[in-house]
């Protein structure tokens, strides 16, 4: 008996509209937004799959992650000021600058010791795809009242900056294990790469800079109506990823750098942006992970391996918290204090999107292991961390 696809989605909107009736219920227990529909999706991956033809499941997959990642990159990025860096940047700069890329060579080299027939390239690909966080997996963390000022706002900026700055090691891990293919066209490929990450900042600082000034005149005279503001947001995210590729720039480059450049430009409060996402941008969020849930996690699970899942325990523990001890030496902090800020690094829509993206656009030789590795690192990752952001939070603000 064939599976209505009509039905599957009904059910998937009952979810949507349960979870939304039960927030606040939910924010007093331990369950998270991510592990619910990450919950949902694999409940529901055997009936979506035998009632949606595989082509529309895996473009519907792929424009959800782009569509998703230009907002996330954009709006993260803008509520970075760069006063407020320049004030407080020790923690978050430090956990940037050098714990950021020492856990991109812990990670390569604990892939390549444990996997090493996947070659150097796919270890760092590896490594890169698992080393951007997400703060959505900590809410609890970054929201409490009970967590020092200076330890939420370190774990906000790092999350929020992290997954821009990867993504150019992303896209040449990407290109690397991509050249060691047999039947790959590598041809230019390395060049063709450079010219993306020099143009895509390059029409970001463009389109973030420019709209940000007209929406200053339109505000100062009166012009725009507060309705239009998010509008103008969603409008600006994508004209950077469009008009990057229109030039032959990476979009999300241009998406990430567009932001930042017009939050530090618009003058006026930007409170529409964080209105978007915590509505319509909350809606992604259960998508994506739900997505995950159903089409990523069930194919992780298949091609999982002790090797996947010791790998995936080794990037949320060692690989990430040896990195961000080593950057913080010398900042005075207690050991609780580093150890809490090294385990709160969860991986989440950054990985799962870049994944999507790099997955279609590539060829590589080991794609079902990459597959394992995410699926099982972000699959621990919303349980361990959804799990204990609670009783963490509360446990560094008593002591």
């Amino acid at each position: 008996m064939g599976v209505d696809f009509d039905w599957v989605i009904l059910g998937i909107l009952a979810a949507f509209i349960a979870y939304s009736l039960l927030t606040k219920a939910v924010d007093r227990s331990l369950l998270t937004l991510p592990i619910i529909f990450m919950g949902v999706g694999y409940l529901v991956s055997d009936p979506l799959r035998a009632a949606a033809p595989p082509e529309i499941l895996s473009e519907g997959k792929r424009l959800l992650a782009e569509f998703t990642l230009v907002l996330v990159l954009f709006a993260d990025a803008s509520h970075v000021r760069f006063s407020q860096l320049k004030q407080n940047w020790q923690l978050p700069g430090r956990m940037l600058l050098i714990g950021l890329p020492l856990s991109l060579i812990f990670g390569t080299l604990a892939v390549y010791l444990i996997s090493p027939e996947g070659g150097i390239a796919m270890a760092l690909l590896t490594a890169a795809l698992l080393s951007p966080t997400d703060a959505a997996l900590g809410q609890a963390v970054v929201s409490s009242p009970d967590v020092p000022e200076r330890l939420s706002e370190t774990i906000n900026v790092e999350s929020g900056l992290n997954d821009g700055l990867v993504l150019p090691v992303v896209l040449l891990g990407a290109i690397l294990a991509s050249a060691g293919v047999s039947d790959a066209n590598t041809d230019g490929l390395a060049i063709a790469a450079l010219i993306q990450i020099v143009l895509g900042p390059l029409a970001g600082i463009a389109v973030g800079w420019s709209v940000a000034r007209l929406l200053d005149l339109a505000q100062t005279r009166q012009l725009i109506a507060e309705s239009a503001e998010g509008v103008v947001f969603v409008a600006t995210a994508f004209a950077a990823y469009v008009f990057a590729e229109v030039i032959g720039g990476n979009g999300f480059i241009a998406a990430f750098v567009g932001g930042m450049v017009f939050g530090n430009t618009y003058r006026h409060h930007i409170r529409f942006i964080r209105e978007f996402m915590d509505g319509a941008g909350q809606l992604l969020t259960m998508t994506s992970f739900l997505v995950f849930g159903a089409l990523l996690l069930p194919d992780g699970i298949e091609h999982a391996t002790a090797s996947a899942v010791i790998i995936a325990v080794l990037f949320l523990t060692v690989v990430r918290m040896a990195a961000i001890w080593l950057s913080l030496l010398g900042t005075g902090l207690k050991i609780k204090e580093k150890l809490f800020l090294g385990w709160f690094g969860p991986r989440g829509l950054a990985s799962i999107l870049f994944t999507l993206i790099i997955m279609d656009e590539y060829v590589f030789a080991n794609a079902d292991e990459l597959l394992a590795c995410v699926s099982m690192t972000v699959a621990f990752s919303i349980l361990a961390h959804g799990l204990s952001s609670t009783p963490l939070a509360r446990r560094i603000g008593k002591t």
